[in-house]
């Protein structure tokens, strides 16, 4: 039977969504090119094409959602808005 390989994940962080849109942190995320993001509190919207999303207007990720990324341009372009109170994400990156 095959193995299956997939990412190996080697950094990780916390963020704070807020009224504010947000991406993911580059100096952390580096050269590696998959995510996997949990929203932890309060869920948060975003567009992964660079767009400013709003509080209204944007893909929704509710609380224990997952959204996977799998490109470098996806990590660079994200962005993420709280629904209503600050939300949080964690996000774990990875190559592979």
């Amino acid at each position: 039977m095959p193995q299956l390989v997939g990412p190996q994940y080697t950094a990780s962080e916390s963020i704070t969504v807020s009224s504010t849109a947000v991406g993911l942190t580059a100096a952390t995320f580096g050269t590696r090119s998959h995510a996997h993001i949990t929203c932890e509190d309060n869920p948060v919207r975003y567009w992964l094409d660079g767009s400013s999303p709003t509080a209204t207007v944007g893909h929704r990720l509710e609380v224990g959602g997952v959204l996977d990324l799998d490109s470098t341009d996806q990590l660079v372009s994200v962005l993420f808005i709280a629904v209503g109170a600050d939300g949080v994400l964690r996000a774990s990156f990875g190559e592979g």
